[in-house]
């Protein structure tokens, strides 16, 4: 039975390599048809798994032999199939579930625009609207609106899980407010207005996006007599005032609006004001392969770029900040804490 562990040869690796595809479109299809949200914590035979997912028994066998290659999913001596820590990050119920992420990571656009990864290099330029005739958000949400909901998922469960790890990586003592540029539905606020009793949350984004802010955040919500929702783009004005600020994996655009942003950030705070800003690196990171990937998807669908330590650092101090500290908050993000100059 071949290993998930095993090293194959470079030529073997390479032939591995070109077929990256088959595996994330297996990932895909095992999220789509429920496979790991319908095998229970004892192994399972075959039959009784395409019983329950409703598939043929045969074909989805050869799905979870694929997967099991790569340590999603491990068979059995028996021919039963078993769960593996991958395979349980498929399970809607799992709390660290990445499901969401691993079909936004291969929703069918992503099919159209990685064969011109050469073009999008050439030029340094998006091809999505090459492709679609539109804007990468303007089609999500115009033409096709089953991707748009895998992406909002997909964010929200992604914030719910780093937001703790914000809040309890950040102190933000004596501070007596905070804002959350950028913000989402305002997991991060949360997660430090439940740190801090005593502080006050802003929360700013889009209006489409701050329309479905967290419950607790809106009126009626434990959080409400706290917190204050202001829908707006950051990139034009912050009318937000706060003792630190937060910005969170949004200056990935192209470079002039990272610059506004930063500018509006530093013109809102005013000298001494904290800023930290959080984001995916692609060098000096453990998520190399993770974060790189996804350098270049950004750069297919939106133009945009992930940051070296060097290159945000750069941003950062051209905006009039002064990086004082630079801390991972998990494998894959590492938070920048900055005052304001001046």
């Amino acid at each position: 039975m071949t290993s998930a562990e095993t090293a194959p040869p470079p030529p073997m690796r390479l032939r591995e390599l070109v077929f990256g595809a088959a595996c994330a479109a297996a990932v895909r299809a095992a999220a789509r048809l429920g496979v790991a949200d319908a095998l229970e914590n004892t192994p399972m035979a075959v039959e009784d798994l395409a019983a329950a997912v409703k598939t043929e028994p045969k074909p989805l066998r050869r799905l979870l032999r694929a997967l099991s290659c790569y340590g999603v999913f491990a068979e059995q001596p028996d021919g039963t199939f078993a769960h593996t820590e991958m395979s349980r990050l498929l399970r809607e119920d799992d709390p660290n579930s990445l499901r969401a992420i691993a079909l936004w990571c291969t929703e069918p656009w992503t099919w159209d625009a990685w064969p011109r990864l050469d073009e999008a290099v050439r030029t340094g330029t998006n091809v999505v609207e090459d492709l679609y005739g539109k804007e990468f958000f303007t089609y999500l949400n115009e033409d096709a609106p089953e991707s748009a909901d895998v992406f909002n998922r997909a964010m929200t469960r992604s914030s719910e899980q780093s937001a703790r790890e914000v809040a309890a990586l950040l102190d933000l003592s004596g501070a007596g407010s905070v804002a959350d540029i950028g913000g989402g539905q305002g997991h991060v606020v949360a997660c430090l207005l439940d740190k801090y009793p005593e502080m006050r949350g802003s929360l700013l984004d889009l209006p489409r996006v701050v329309e479905n802010a967290l419950p607790r955040l809106r009126e009626g919500g434990d959080l409400a007599h706290r917190a204050r929702i202001v829908p707006g783009d950051a990139r034009e004005a912050i009318p937000v005032p706060a003792d630190v600020y937060i910005i969170k994996n949004i200056l990935e655009w192209d470079d002039e609006s990272t610059a506004r942003l930063l500018r509006n950030v530093v013109e809102a705070g005013g000298p001494g004001t904290r800023v930290v800003v959080i984001e995916n690196l692609v060098d000096d990171t453990p998520s190399m392969r993770f974060s790189t990937a996804m350098d270049l998807l950004l750069l297919l669908n939106v133009g945009g770029a992930k940051h070296t330590t060097d290159s945000m650092v750069s941003r950062l101090t051209a905006a009039g900040l002064r990086v004082e500290d630079i801390r991972p908050v998990n494998p894959y993000l590492h938070a920048f804490d900055c005052h304001v100059t001046g």
